[in-house]
């Protein structure tokens, strides 16, 4: 019994101490660190650095299987052999459908291929897994205003500005599309 109340003895005032020392916040995890910053960026060039940090860090699909058919399919498109890069995008998102940016590479070869109304499917499906990811919403903001429908373009690009404010090009989108939509103040 001893032992016990030479060890309550010394650790309680240490106990105490730690109790009321200054407790540090958690560090922000990197991508909301990023995003605070992407927040603050003051020009497009400011941004642009943040913006590629973010993209880099949504590339991680968690999975090396994942990441070499993602290599191999950026490839594939480079090398503008699209039935490739087709079929190992549509492998990707049948082996990780939750990965967002399997799905934002599966729309941008859509889109190229010419098969816009699958890669607006796409795009929603990427803006469903990951509601951040401001080249998206962006990219499908564009779709929608060729397709005519300009309320959901503004709503599309005024979210992208609200995660990126100096998203290249989205300003002026929305700027042109507020007076077609919503009509001039008085």
């Amino acid at each position: 019994m001893r032992p016990i109340a030479i060890l309550v003895a010394v650790f309680l005032p240490l106990a105490a101490q730690a109790a009321n020392a200054p407790v540090h916040p958690a560090a922000k995890p990197p991508l909301e660190t990023l995003f605070g910053q992407l927040g603050q960026a003051g020009s497009p060039e400011d941004a642009k650095p943040i913006e590629d940090r973010i993209g880099q860090i949504f590339l991680q699909s968690g999975s090396a299987s994942v990441d070499l058919l993602m290599t191999r399919a950026a490839a594939a498109m480079a090398a503008k052999d699209n039935d490739t890069a087709k079929k190992l995008l549509e492998a990707i998102t049948d082996v990780a459908p939750d990965y967002a940016e399997g799905w934002h590479a599966r729309a941008n070869l859509q889109r190229e291929s010419g098969d816009d109304s699958g890669a607006m499917l796409s795009l929603g499906h990427v803006i469903l897994l990951n509601p951040r990811q401001f080249a998206a919403l962006y990219e499908l903001g564009n779709m929608l205003e060729n397709y005519g429908d300009k309320a959901g373009a503004l709503k599309l690009y005024r979210k992208a500005l609200a995660i990126d404010p100096q998203l290249d090009g989205a300003r002026k989108h929305v700027d042109a599309l507020s007076r077609e939509v919503e009509g001039q103040g008085i």
